[in-house]
């Protein structure tokens, strides 16, 4: 048996009215990605914990997937029609039965992080050695698995600079991952606040496979206390927003740390956050940057 796997352009408008009713005409899934990915117009956009969701890319690629005995122009034609537009053109190819669970695993490897920390999903063997950090953590729903620069950011700055025994916040926890990586790296307590209650079942469920003790908080419900650290891996944009409320939760001495910053917003980004604490020089790898710093008296 094979699939049959079409791809569609389709402009923003109606990218979520045609996704929709391919699956009402047959489609087994549908994907939605960025019709310029991997060229110069390549359009970033993610979910962030503290701001809404941004719009869909303004050009996308619809990905759908049918069985191979499905009429393709037949369900095209009928999900153009319930999404009120005209049939598009689709470029398909047959996609051969596979083992999608064993296939999505070898995409993911165990990472490493530094010389100590690593990142391992469940179906690799764990290190086994006293000297390694090992975060267990398998890709999912939740934002945040180590793979990219952002996170590896953060996790290297836990690795070199954390103080045993702080008290960590970590805004826009995502996968729960530096809420983890900090309770494993020396931290006496780490709490973790998302906007997606989805993120913070993950965070508890990868927190127990750690066996750490982490707490997870929707913003409105974060008990009003202040920490050590404050570290938040999001975007520029909610940063810019949430500056004055960061720098209330660090107390006087304590440390931030803020991640998701491009290279060309790092001026801006500083002089907002120079209004609470002392900064040190950023660090950046493949174009993203890290501002840290200590929280003035």
């Amino acid at each position: 048996m094979h699939y049959q796997q079409i791809a569609i352009h389709v402009a923003e408008a109606d990218t979520d009215a045609l996704s929709d009713a391919l699956i009402e005409a047959g489609a087994l899934s549908t994907a939605i990605e960025d019709a310029y990915a991997g060229t110069d117009s390549e359009q970033e956009i993610f979910g962030e914990p503290g701001m809404p969701a941004e719009q869909l890319w303004q050009k996308s690629v619809i990905v759908a997937l049918f069985d191979e005995d499905t009429d393709i122009d037949a369900a095209l034609s009928q999900a153009a029609a319930s999404a009120d537009i005209a049939v598009p053109d689709y470029v398909k190819e047959n996609v051969p039965e596979q083992d999608w669970v064993r296939l999505t695993q070898s995409q993911f490897d165990p990472i490493q992080i530094s010389e100590r920390l690593w990142i391992t999903p469940s179906w690799h063997a764990q290190p086994n050695s006293e000297a390694v950090v090992n975060l267990q953590l398998d890709p999912g729903l939740a934002f945040g698995t180590g793979s990219h620069p952002t996170t590896r950011l953060c996790l290297q700055w836990l690795d070199k600079n954390l103080v045993s025994g702080s008290k960590v916040l970590d805004y826009g926890c995502g996968s729960g991952i530096l809420a983890i990586a900090a309770l494993k790296l020396g931290a006496g307590q780490a709490v973790g606040v998302d906007i997606d209650p989805q993120a913070l079942r993950a965070s508890t469920d990868n927190a127990e496979r750690n066996q750490v003790s982490a707490q997870f908080y929707l913003p409105d419900d974060l008990p009003e206390e202040q920490f050590d650290l404050v570290i938040a891996n999001i975007l520029a944009n909610p940063l810019r927003l949430l500056g004055e409320m960061l720098a209330s939760r660090c107390q006087v001495g304590g440390q931030i740390v803020l991640s998701g910053i491009l290279d060309d917003q790092v001026t801006e980004l500083s002089e907002i956050y120079a209004q609470w604490f002392d900064l040190y020089p950023p660090i950046t790898e493949e174009g993203w940057v890290c501002i840290s710093g200590v929280k003035r008296g």
